[in-house]
């Protein structure tokens, strides 16, 4: 477990996520519920990030955020560079896939 809080820890510092300004937003990820099936912590309008635990796919709710956003996969289990997906638009619900059905973490970032 040691690991994992390294790689944790090395992705918040080498990506600047501003946790502390962040709150959870489970109910963007439809997760009103905030079970354990999904996650999303968020500061509206700049980023947004998405917990996928047993990786497919979910719908992002940017109804309140406007214009065009690049999404990026982390890999928690090992770290290292994000993979990139195609760019989304805000202003609706938007579909995000993981890369296949381990956990990952979407960015989505203006």
């Amino acid at each position: 477990s040691w690991d994992f809080c390294r790689i944790a820890l090395a992705f918040f510092r080498d990506h600047a996520i501003p946790l502390g300004q962040m709150t959870n937003a489970d109910e963007l990820v439809g997760n009103a519920a905030h079970d354990n099936s999904r996650f999303c912590l968020a500061q509206p309008g700049r980023l947004y990030l998405v917990y996928l635990p047993a990786g497919g796919e979910t719908t992002l709710d940017l109804r309140g955020a406007h214009g065009t956003y690049t999404v990026s996969w982390f890999n928690p289990r090992t770290g290292g560079p994000l993979t990139s997906s195609p760019n989304i638009t805000g202003g609706a619900p938007v579909k995000l896939t993981a890369p296949d059905t381990d956990d990952w973490l979407a960015i989505v970032r203006p």
